[in-house]
């Protein structure tokens, strides 16, 4: 939206969610209530927590929601098939933004600081269709919410939900008027605490950071529906959750991320941060997880990136990389990461393109493959990495 969305132009987004606002909070408060410049972000980080440091994980707490922080998100992803080996790829994501640092007087249950924006996509790659969907709606009168015992993040029907004492196994459910998924994740190997010990500094000033924690492989089952059509699926699915207060730095551009699930039981997550230079900035970083979930984390120097051709989406006229070579030097890791159809495209509030990836190359001598998901957020201009 992530980082993923994950720091998505966050002015932009909090500048439709504040003009939503205008319907969802009383009339007569409006003015009191909401600011455009607090809803727009900017500097004004008076009020909020922020990432300063790293801090003890606690759970289930911390997969509930933040209040004190401005952003969050749950990011799930993954790529499923059938019995007959039709694949999809999916992304679900819902995010909780305060429109202030502290509730509003409580006169009216309808009242609420919290808004909660999800969005849903569904990538059908034998039928090169990608559909992508977007909701808003006020964290009040169960509308949308987050609660950490029993889990659950809910925006009307799209929900996230664990049991009684745990996240997992973790139900994902969304529909779009044809389009609806139903699906079971389970644990399978140990969560990623991202950066450092769940710290993400994104960029050089301090408080510009994220807690960020990954469950990187998660088996999956469940159904796909598409018409008139309902699949039965499997395959695996990544989750990814952070909170913040603000990310980026006034000379940063965007990002590209990448989430891969390798065929010898290992993933790599990188993203890498772009300055308006073009540019890596210093401050992109990623982890590589062993078969056994032992970790490495990944310096912005230690991964070599280098985009290949260009796609221009017919719709809005963005321009992305068509592919990307990914070599970490280190580990004789060598990919190549293609799209499994070329435009999945998020043309919502905030345009961005997200969608599933397969993953071809070597580890040494030995070939290597795997799947997974990417995000790039938007390219105005020809794709070109420096």
């Amino acid at each position: 939206m992530t980082e993923r969305y994950r720091w998505l132009a966050i002015g932009t987004l909090l500048l439709s969610i504040a003009l939503a606002s205008y319907l969802f909070w009383p009339r007569s408060k409006m003015a009191e209530t909401v600011a455009v410049t607090s809803a727009l972000g900017g500097n004004d980080n008076a009020g909020y927590q922020r990432a300063y440091a790293p801090r003890p994980f606690q759970f289930p707490t911390d997969h509930g929601p933040h209040p004190d922080f401005r952003n969050e998100w749950w990011y799930v992803t993954g790529n499923l098939a059938d019995a007959t080996g039709r694949q999809f790829g999916y992304q679900l994501t819902l995010f909780r933004i305060a429109l202030s640092p502290t509730p509003p007087l409580a006169d009216s249950a309808w009242r609420t600081n919290q808004i909660y924006l999800g969005h849903f996509a569904l990538t059908d790659v034998a039928g090169d269709q990608h559909h992508a969907f977007e909701r808003l709606n006020r964290g009040a009168m169960g509308l949308a919410g987050a609660q950490a015992t029993p889990f659950r993040v809910w925006l009307d029907d799209w929900a996230l939900s664990g049991n009684e004492t745990a996240i997992f196994p973790m139900r994902v459910q969304a529909r779009e008027g044809n389009v609806a998924l139903d699906l079971v994740l389970n644990e399978m190997k140990p969560m990623v605490l991202q950066g450092d010990q769940g710290l993400s500094q994104k960029s050089a000033e301090p408080g510009n950071a994220s807690y960020y924690y990954s469950y990187p492989r998660l088996p999956t089952q469940g159904t796909m529906q598409l018409d008139s059509t309902t699949f039965t699926v499997n395959g695996a699915s990544w989750l990814d959750r952070e909170w913040s207060t603000s990310a980026l730095g006034p000379e940063q551009s965007g990002w590209d991320w990448f989430a891969l699930q390798l065929d010898d039981g290992r993933e790599l997550m990188f993203y890498r941060l772009r300055r308006k230079d073009g540019t890596t900035d210093s401050h992109s970083q990623g982890m590589l997880v062993a078969a056994d979930g032992q970790t490495k984390a990944l310096r912005w120097d230690e991964v070599e990136l280098q985009p290949a051709g260009e796609w221009l989406s017919p719709t809005t006229g963005d321009r992305y990389p068509a592919s990307w070579r990914l070599h970490v030097p280190t580990e004789k890791i060598f990919l190549t990461i293609r799209p499994k159809i070329a435009d999945q495209e998020m043309r919502l509030t905030v345009r961005y393109w997200e969608g599933a990836v397969t993953v071809n190359g070597r580890a040494g001598n030995q070939p290597l493959g795997g799947q997974g998901y990417l995000e790039m957020t938007r390219y105005d201009a020809a794709a070109n990495v420096k």
